[in-house]
């Protein structure tokens, strides 16, 4: 959905013109079950407050139909139109087109900007996660205070997603879908390069030769060798789990 939350739906009276100019089947009779299939996710994704993952899809379309190709097509038909059809992580959403965002702003909920030191910690778990509080505090040379990740964590872009296999068991973070949905991210691969930084000022061009951006995990939901999951114990202690009464 788009940003304002109004979304016109495609003109389907030129909707045959549209799939002859894509990579749709030959076939009549095999056109005209992709064209409906691709409305009928256009109509689940359009329907939903949240990203639809591709498992959700599958799920609601008609058994056996290749899940890519109809997104494919779909993204194709808005790509452009004033609202486009982006792809976040293993979901799919619509969204206001990037150059006609300034359109909306008048209507953006404003969010409390972070601090330097937010901004710092955000950057070292996007790119070194999954990454404990001792890691975030060695990357910056500083110690990082419990607010500041709270701060991230109440923001939604930042989560706890397990326990070091190390003494003292301490909590890893990583990113999450609403990170890569607000700056734009299809995946954590898409994440600026070193030139890009340079180009943007991030970095200075004098870094030391072996200096080398960190690569993101292309999965960021599957656990490392060294994390364990957290237990309910564990989302008990952290006050994320009300505690369970003792038996009577």
């Amino acid at each position: 959905m788009s940003e304002n939350g109004n979304l016109a739906m495609v003109d389907y009276d030129d909707e045959e013109a549209g799939l002859a100019g894509s990579t749709a089947p030959e076939n009549p009779a095999e056109r005209l079950h992709l064209a409906e299939t691709v409305r009928m996710a256009e109509a689940i994704v359009f329907a939903s407050a949240e990203p639809v993952t591709d498992k959700a899809l599958e799920m609601r379309l008609p058994e056996g139909v290749d899940v890519p190709a109809v997104m494919d097509e779909l993204q194709r038909q808005y790509e452009k139109r004033g609202v486009n059809l982006v792809r976040i992580a293993d979901a799919w959403a619509f969204r206001t087109a990037g150059d006609l965002s300034f359109l909306m702003s008048r209507d953006a909920v404003q969010q409390k900007k972070l601090s330097r030191a937010a901004l710092e910690v955000l950057a070292i778990i996007a790119y070194h996660q999954p990454v404990t509080r001792a890691e975030i505090e060695e990357v910056r040379g500083v110690e990082t205070s419990k607010g500041t990740l709270d701060t991230l964590l109440e923001s939604g872009w930042v989560r706890m997603r397990g326990r070091r296999r190390t003494p003292g068991r301490p909590i890893t973070y990583g990113t999450t879908t609403a990170f890569l949905d607000h700056f734009g991210l299809a995946e954590l691969r898409d994440l600026p390069g070193m030139e890009e930084l340079k180009g943007a000022g991030l970095l200075s061009a004098r870094m030391p030769s072996n200096f080398a951006v960190p690569m993101p995990p292309a999965d960021p939901d599957e656990l490392t060798e060294d994390e364990d999951p957290l237990t309910d114990l564990d989302l008990e202690d952290l006050g994320l789990l009300t505690p369970r009464g003792g038996d009577d």
